[in-house]
């Protein structure tokens, strides 16, 4: 296992949807040493009801979707990825919650918190919206465009968006994208933060706004 959350394999995740019509879009970006690595995106078939109120934020509708093969034909990507690093994303909750709701729990995979031993969840996750909060309080909103503003990141988006993303899909609100925002944050905090010599468990650990739970991952650390 590495010894910084640098040299960690973490999988960025997005998900397009609500618990309603279940997923429509996934993205996942794989970043290593503050370098993406891999990506992978598609539509997915709905499940129940897309609201036009969600419309207008993702601009999927239902009936383009029709063909698309349904999130749950996933199961075997997301263990693998789940197996190789911890999962992150941008405010987690939101993610964690709609990644349970297909599966509510992974099999057995690694505790990056604990060098060594596995666990039956989908986290800890990396939270970058945490992260930045602690990190560079004086950005103000923790808006993912906001943040990606504000550290000067949007060109560098602009040219990983147009490698990566469906040109239909190159913009805020599609997976892919909002992916690929979140891992650039993340690399960033490798080059412009006191936190970037931490270890993945530190990582972890300031990820979670639950006192509790940021205790109990340091603790975790300490043996």
């Amino acid at each position: 296992m590495a010894n910084t959350w640098i040299e960690q394999p973490i999988f960025f995740v997005d998900f397009e949807g609500s618990h309603a019509s279940g997923i429509l879009e996934f993205g996942v970006v794989e970043i290593c040493r503050g370098r993406v690595v891999s990506t992978r995106t598609r539509l997915c078939r709905a499940r129940g009801r897309v609201r036009e109120e969600d419309v207008a934020v993702h601009g999927l509708r239902e009936e383009a979707l029709a063909a698309a093969a349904p999130f749950s034909e996933e199961w075997n990507y997301f263990l693998d990825v789940r197996e190789r690093g911890p999962l992150a994303a941008h405010y987690a909750g939101v993610e964690n919650g709609l990644l349970k709701s297909v599966w509510p729990y992974p099999s057995n995979v690694p505790d990056f918190a604990r060098p060594g031993a596995r666990l039956v969840e989908w986290g800890p996750w990396v939270d970058t919206a945490r992260l930045y909060e602690q990190s560079f309080p004086s950005f103000g909103s923790g808006r993912l465009e906001a943040l990606v503003v504000a550290a000067g990141l949007q060109g560098e988006l602009a040219t990983l968006a147009s490698l990566h993303c469906p040109p239909d899909r190159c913009r805020y609100h599609a997976a892919l994208y909002d992916a690929l925002a979140g891992a650039l944050l993340l690399a960033n905090l490798a080059r412009v933060s006191p936190i970037a010599d931490v270890s993945t468990g530190q990582l972890l650990a300031l990820s979670t706004c639950d006192p509790r739970k940021r205790e109990a991952l340091r603790q975790i650390e300490l043996f």
